[in-house]
């Protein structure tokens, strides 16, 4: 082959090369990275909070992506096991070279995270977990979207007290999150001017039921704070009801998915769930209307909390792209979200943020479960 035949065919193949980028429509990307429990206990709520993210992530890249670079995230299954979580933020973060991540789950999880935000200068937008650990002391490198746990518990407590349940048990996870809410619902307690008729606690991997449940039938408790995971709770409660208890339940917002009314089945009836974010069903509330518009176009008919709070937590990510500018980098991130002021999600949801307060919105909200559904 001649010397002009082989550089026109160089030519060749690199215009197809170039006709094959453009058709698969491939640019320059963000990279975000997840770690999350995509399977194991918490698995429902966390599928369903990755759903409702990718609402806003898909329709920032139909767009065009933030200043023409569209939004990959990497995620990473941790089955909700803390090293697994801690090690799978080193792989995303000193490996992967993400931007940012984005919605760890779990306290002790999002916990194990940290030190590697800390060595690398990476931000963690919108963790789902409600932890005052990540509030205060203020993380650094740490960006809540929701409220705190301690919030929810203490309004929990505060209602039961008010429609006058007095004998009110609280079973708390052995974990940091645990920890975390006992203390929210020991404030309820204290301002309500009372005291738990129990408290009990539960092993966050193996939670003796066998021990939980008479105790609280012991205490002849009318109502439980349960605090704690997923199927951890499910259990709980499905064990609570076959041992004849009738004692309303109050749980915490991190079981505000549809596949936690799901694996309750029939002993949902009457769960009451703290909510972090209106109803999902307010089409009066911008916010929900935009996220059921995205929904229903991806043939979606209805969201869940947990979806709501996932769809939130991505528009918090992608203003904070947006705002850092093309070619953004990990300390362009950093600067654009601690300069963040007043950002609307919709319906005069803001979030605010500065290099003193990282905590976002102190919304709390009570949802009962009725016909499959949670209602307010």
């Amino acid at each position: 082959m001649t010397k002009k035949k082989v550089a026109g065919s160089r030519h060749a193949l690199a215009v197809a090369a170039l006709l094959a980028l453009c058709a698969t429509g491939a640019s320059a990307q963000i990279v975000i990275g997840q770690t999350a429990g995509m399977t194991g206990s918490v698995a429902a709520s966390v599928n369903e909070t990755i759903g409702g993210a990718q609402l806003v992530i898909d329709a920032a890249n139909a767009q065009g992506g933030v200043h023409g670079e569209k939004i990959e995230v990497i995620r990473m299954d941790d089955a909700f096991d803390v090293k697994r979580a801690g090690e799978n933020a080193r792989v995303l973060i000193e490996d992967k070279k993400v931007l940012a991540l984005f919605m760890s789950r779990g306290t002790p999880h999002s916990q194990a995270i940290i030190p590697w935000l800390d060595k690398n200068e990476v931000a963690l937008i919108g963790p789902s977990t409600g932890a005052m650990v990540l509030h205060k002391p203020l993380q650094k490198h740490v960006f809540n979207v929701r409220a705190t746990y301690q919030r929810e518990a203490e309004k929990a407590v505060q209602h039961l007290l008010t429609i006058g349940l007095t004998r009110v048990a609280v079973v708390h996870v052995t974990d940091s999150f645990g920890a975390d809410a006992l203390q929210g619902a020991m404030t309820g307690f204290t301002k309500g001017k009372a005291t738990p008729i129990a408290t009990i606690p539960a092993d966050r991997d193996k939670p003796d039921y066998s021990v939980i449940v008479p105790a609280i039938k012991k205490a002849d408790a009318q109502a439980v704070v349960w605090i704690g995971s997923g199927v951890a709770v499910v259990d709980g409660i499905k064990a609570l009801r076959a041992a004849g208890s009738a004692a309303q339940v109050v749980t915490l917002s991190n079981n505000a998915s549809s596949g936690f009314i799901k694996q309750l089945g029939d002993a949902s009836r009457g769960v009451i769930v703290t909510q972090v974010f209106p109803s999902e069903r307010s089409l009066g509330q911008p916010m929900v209307k935009e996220a059921l518009t995205l929904a229903k176009a991806k043939g979606q008919a209805e969201l869940s909390p947990a979806a709501l709070e996932g769809f939130a937590s991505a528009k918090v990510l992608v203003e904070a792209l947006r705002r850092a500018g093309p070619k953004p980098t990990r300390a362009k991130v950093l600067a654009a979200l601690e300069s963040l002021k007043g950002y609307d999600l919709g319906g005069g949801l803001e979030v605010s943020y500065s290099p003193q307060d990282h905590s976002g919105i102190d919304f709390a909200d009570l949802a009962i479960i009725s016909e499959g559904r949670f209602k307010r």
